[in-house]
């Protein structure tokens, strides 16, 4: 019998190193350490940011065949559709004119006021127009991609408006692209202002509405004076948004016994589904904060007095 038959069954290597269950613990605390350390830290902001620059004329190219598509449904459109849209801006447009005359009016008059009382003159903010390019994927969060970014001159933070309201803000900003949060979204929330009552509030994203996402207005008292139909207005406090922004509408009000809090449900004015262009603002800053006065300079109102000096002992 060959010799060989006896080590027929015993393995030529042995398997060496940690063994899978030490593995899997050691990547997954790598993991976390990773996950932690970027939401802390913003560890690997600089590899998004190269990523999505590298990535940017691929993701064009990409885009060209939706966006042809998208042009080509507009040009087949109905004739009678486009008539349809062509009255309603018409008559939104007349609407506008009367209202901007009433505005124009109003103007003057404020400003007539603020120099008369002299108080601090209304702050404005520059913006820039952008073109949403597409809906981010994540099913948890709500969120779209503008076509401006850095060189553009956009901010983290910055506010986003379309025609109705306030849209959202810049969240993260890449080369070329921006990401925008919804205010329909979770993590999302702004200082608000009810100006027929003069009550601040927030207001918080809550894309789990029955309209496929909304707002609530949290710690309202039982027995706050509020209504359903009542606007919702940017307060202004926070220092990034402008005050008297349109934010929402309260669409429903629940009042329970038990509770010292009522729940206030509320829509939002901008157009959360669809929305194809926007305005991003410039953040306020430094800017909302009052201007120091300068130190008024002390004139003595007598001749100036010398020092005394210690009497010799």
């Amino acid at each position: 019998m060959p010799t060989n038959s006896f080590d027929s069954g015993v393995p030529t290597f042995r398997q060496r190193g940690p063994s899978p269950l030490i593995r899997l613990a050691v990547y997954g605390a790598l993991a976390l350490f990773l996950m932690v350390a970027d939401v802390r830290f913003k560890l690997t902001e600089p590899v998004r940011r190269a990523v999505a620059a590298v990535l940017y004329p691929l993701q064009w190219v990409m885009m060209q065949p939706v966006q042809l598509a998208h042009e080509g449904a507009r040009y087949f459109e109905s004739l009678t559709s486009a008539q349809d849209r062509a009255q309603n801006a018409e008559k939104k447009m007349t609407e506008w004119g009367l209202r901007a005359n009433q505005v124009e009016t109003m103007q003057l008059e404020n400003q007539r006021l603020r120099a008369l009382l002299d108080l601090r003159p209304r702050l404005t903010t520059s913006g820039t127009a952008a073109q949403v390019i597409y809906e981010t994927a994540d099913a948890y969060t709500r969120r779209v991609v503008i076509d401006k970014g850095e060189v553009a001159g956009i901010e983290r933070g910055s506010p986003v408006m379309d025609e109705l309201g306030v849209l959202g803000q810049v969240t993260r900003v890449f080369a070329m692209t921006s990401e925008v949060t919804l205010v329909v979204d979770r993590e999302q929330s702004i200082p608000v202002l009810n100006p027929r009552t003069g009550a601040r509030g927030v207001a918080y994203g809550d894309p789990l509405a029955s309209s496929g996402g909304g707002m609530e207005l949290r710690f309202m008292p039982s027995n706050a004076d509020i209504q359903e139909g009542d606007l919702l207005t940017t307060s202004g406090v926070d220092g990034v948004y402008a005050p008297g922004l349109p934010v929402a509408k309260i669409v429903r009000i629940e009042r329970k016994a038990d509770s010292q809090f009522s729940r206030v449900y509320c829509e939002p004015l901008a157009q959360v589904h669809g929305v194809q262009f926007v305005m991003v603002l410039k953040p306020l800053g430094e800017d909302a904060l009052p201007a120091k006065p300068p130190p008024p300079d002390r004139k003595p109102d007598g001749p100036a007095s010398t020092p005394r000096k210690g009497r010799k002992g």
